[in-house]
């Protein structure tokens, strides 16, 4: 007599369909996924399209911290703290397609499946990299060099397999809010980006390899 087996737990799946504490949820363009200073009691994870992370001053001045696009998590900071307070204000670039997970069951999938315990560590990993190199390159880096960067990281530059060389209409607002500069500054160099081949420029952004002479040039 054969024994029943428990199904495998198997993180993709976990992602990709609703359940128990998860939804599916369509976020059009431009809407929020939440505000800054709303109560953490979720956490998202982008199944299709754009999104950015953006932080407002007490005086107003906004500032866009990242753009996200598919396989990347938003409002995972939640599961640090009880009821812990948004940070930054989350906003669809694009129309977006995302799983909305309660925080509880953020918090039992983290602690019972080992499987999606090692995925979502390694997703934190990688993105506190990644917000070391944001920090580094804003320090050293020319707003020309900045701007290369983020097309290239927005294109998925050096993801195997990953690669989108036409980038999801952007506006120069938010790229200028990326890499600290003047939305002048970046119509300037997305123009001479342009002259010199790097970049196909026509609303949308058509990023080509060349770019990256633009970074790795002293």
């Amino acid at each position: 007599m054969k024994v029943a087996t428990l199904k495998q737990f198997r993180p993709e799946a976990f992602l990709s369909q609703a359940g128990i504490g998860r939804i599916i949820l369509e976020i059009p363009k431009k809407e929020r996924f939440f505000s800054q200073g709303d109560d953490g009691d979720a956490v998202f994870y982008i199944q299709k399209g754009r999104a950015k992370l953006s932080v407002v001053s007490g005086r107003g001045k906004e500032a866009t911290v990242s753009v996200l696009g598919p396989g990347n998590f938003v409002g995972e900071e939640c599961v640090a703290g009880l009821r812990s307070a948004r940070i930054a204000s989350a906003v669809a670039i694009t129309h977006c397609t995302v799983l909305k997970i309660d925080r509880k069951e953020m918090m039992r999938v983290i602690h019972d499946e080992h499987l999606f315990s090692d995925v979502f560590v390694a997703y934190l990993l990688a993105r506190n990299s990644r917000i070391q190199e944001d920090l580094i390159d804003h320090l050293f880096n020319s707003s020309e060099k900045r701007l290369a960067r983020a097309l290239l990281l927005l294109a998925n530059f050096g993801k195997e397999g990953k690669t989108e060389e036409v980038i999801p209409r952007i506006s120069q607002e938010t790229l200028a809010e990326m890499i600290g500069t003047t939305r002048s500054r970046v119509n300037f160099f997305m123009n001479r980006f342009r002259k010199l081949g790097f970049i196909e420029y026509d609303g949308t952004v058509k990023v080509h390899s060349s770019l990256l002479n633009v970074v790795l040039h002293d």
